[in-house]
């Protein structure tokens, strides 16, 4: 069902549909840096279209390509998480945005502008994923940047359009890394094609420049540090967008570039800057995230955290750092969008994200609790396949060895504790409340959080099958060897486990008696559980609040050391690749 396929042999007029569709891009975004007066960021749009170009007339024609197509199984898992997560995202929309233009009559109602945006936004990162010339894939590549700019800034806002440049100008970055990487390999490989690559391997040092510009893009593409700014912006965004961008398309598209050039990683400059950075980032955007409030902002934080562990372990090489990093994609995206999509519905019916409102969630709402804890279960909790992937990624790094990456990833991964036992802790908590709030949401909201609910559950489940029929297949075809990280028995052991848990989750509370008694405040109770008798007979409401540490692990901090600590190592790898080349 899910073969290897190779097509677009035949298309010689596809050639000249992308060049058509490159120029109609960079004419967009000219208009759009010119309207705002961001003429800088259209000049890096000018120089990569003129790079590309020039390469096109002047040695594209001259290259065979045999392959313009592959869909392998890797692929097959990509267009899998981009068509049910981002479809079941679309779904949500529907009901999301009816809601959003009644609360926000002052944001012009564009919603079929928004839908068409989306639409093309998928269609990209299908063609992304399944392109094996990197041409295409870079066509592909500019039209999700330049989608996400047009989400970002939906809302047409001072600090929407703002943080919508922002996302356009490092994408670009990313962009001119890409057309750089096209030209050199084009002139030096005579070819374009990402397996032709593969097949020179990591010993050409044309070929690890080449790795390295791929790289530097995706680290811009997956909001690596110092280029995560941009990810954190796209919250302005309705949920659905941030959704959209922080779970099954937009970021995946840098992992996944990323991931497929693991075999050139193994014992070079190139491999040693992906594994730092993303280790790094790992760590302090984990950091960063406990002392959020916000639950999006948790959410982004979390995000980058959990991206810069993809790439940490697709910077190992190896083929047990290849196996985590693509589980690890699948849970996430998963998960990561439930999570999402939980925030946005909770803030149109409290009226907040802020998790210090989030205060009896589970009493007011309870099935979208519900679905809200399986997402957060799904991210950080054993026996799900987040968790179980981070112990692989642990495993794998150990197995490299690389002593100071163990640090990263033994903190890093226990950091994430502290704001998801937060997060679990203001839902769960028993404050009574007077009216139900789940009368507003959307029926087709309920659709799609249900749905993907249950996907992560199943997946977890799964882990097993997807293993030895996806990952494992893929993976000894690039690495020409039979491998396992995980013993078939430990995998299994794991989803019998998973069902328990949802077995005992189900049971919870029936076959016995309730009984109500008042809850033990801080001082005498008035009745009804939301206040207590203080001083002089006043009822105080109650209130839960969260220890947040922003002495310790403030964002401004974090940020200073994340991309600081990121930019050096970018640079000094891109400095030891590139003057390899030069000196050879």
């Amino acid at each position: 069902m899910f073969a290897t396929f190779v097509f677009g042999n035949g298309m010689s007029w596809l050639p000249t549909i992308m060049l058509f569709v490159d120029i109609v891009v960079a004419a967009a975004i000219f208009y759009y840096t010119c309207k705002h007066r961001y003429y800088w960021i259209g000049g890096l749009e000018l120089v990569q279209l003129v790079m590309v170009l020039w390469f096109e007339f002047a040695r594209g024609h001259g290259l065979r390509t045999t392959n313009p197509f592959i869909v392998d199984k890797f692929a097959w898992i990509m267009l899998l998480i981009a068509a049910v997560v981002g479809g079941l995202i679309v779904v949500f929309a529907v009901g999301y945005m009816e809601e959003f233009q009644k609360e926000h009559p002052e944001v012009p109602d564009r919603r079929p502008f928004f839908f068409g945006v989306m639409g093309l936004f998928l269609v990209a990162m299908f063609g992304l994923v399944m392109s094996n010339n990197l041409l295409y894939m870079y066509t592909c590549w500019e039209i999700t940047s330049f989608c996400s700019f047009l989400l970002i800034g939906y809302t047409q806002t001072k600090e929407a359009i703002r943080n919508s440049f922002k996302a356009l100008w490092m994408n670009l970055l990313g962009g001119l890394a890409f057309a750089l990487a096209i030209l050199l390999m084009g002139t030096q490989l005579h070819s374009v094609e990402l397996t032709r690559l593969l097949a020179v391997g990591s010993d050409n040092r044309v070929v690890q420049l080449v790795a390295a510009l791929l790289v530097f893009c995706g680290f811009t593409k997956c909001a690596m540090m110092p280029f995560s700014g941009w990810l954190l912006g796209a919250m302005v965004a309705p949920t659905p967008t941030s959704a959209l961008l922080h779970s099954s398309t937009m970021v995946k598209a840098g992992v996944f570039l990323i991931i497929k050039l693991c075999p050139l990683f193994e014992g070079n400059y190139v491999g040693w800057m992906t594994l730092m950075v993303g280790g790094i980032t790992f760590f302090f955007a984990g950091c960063a995230a406990i002392a959020q409030s916000d639950g999006k902002k948790v959410l982004a934080y979390s995000t980058v955290s959990n991206l810069g562990l993809i790439v940490c372990c697709a910077g190992l090489g190896t083929y047990a750092g290849a196996w985590t990093a693509i589980m690890l994609v699948i849970f996430h995206a998963v998960a990561k969008s439930l999570c999402f999509l939980c925030v946005g519905t909770a803030e149109q019916q409290i009226g907040s994200r802020n998790l210090e409102n989030f205060d009896g969630l589970f009493c007011s709402m309870p099935r979208l609790s519900m679905c809200m804890l399986v997402g957060i279960c799904g991210m950080f909790l054993a026996p799900f396949g987040m968790l179980v992937s981070k112990w692989a990624a642990m495993k794998a790094v150990v197995d490299a060895g690389q002593p100071l990456l163990v640090f990263f990833m033994a903190f890093g991964s226990a950091i994430t504790m502290f704001y998801w036992a937060k997060w679990i802790g203001k839902i769960c908590a028993y404050i009574p409340m007077k009216k139900e709030l789940e009368e507003g949401i959307h029926s087709v909201q309920w659709v799609a959080l249900r749905f993907l609910s249950a996907a992560v559950v199943s997946l977890c489940t799964l882990f097993p099958l997807l293993s030895s029929r996806m990952v494992g297949p893929y993976l000894q075809e690039i690495y020409r060897c039979n491998g396992s990280v995980l013993a078939p028995s430990n995998l299994l052991v794991m989803g019998v486990m998973v069902v328990l848990v949802m077995l005992l989750g189900l049971g919870y509370g029936r076959g016995r008696r309730n009984r109500r008694v008042l809850t033990q405040l801080s001082g005498a109770n008035a009745g009804d559980n939301l206040g207590y008798l203080g001083a002089g007979e006043r009822v105080v409401p109650v209130t839960l609040s969260n220890w947040y540490m922003d002495d310790w692990f403030g964002e401004a901090r974090m940020q200073l050391w994340g991309f600081s600590l990121c930019a050096a190592c970018i640079l000094a790898g891109l400095a030891l690749v590139g003057g390899g080349v030069l000196l050879a």
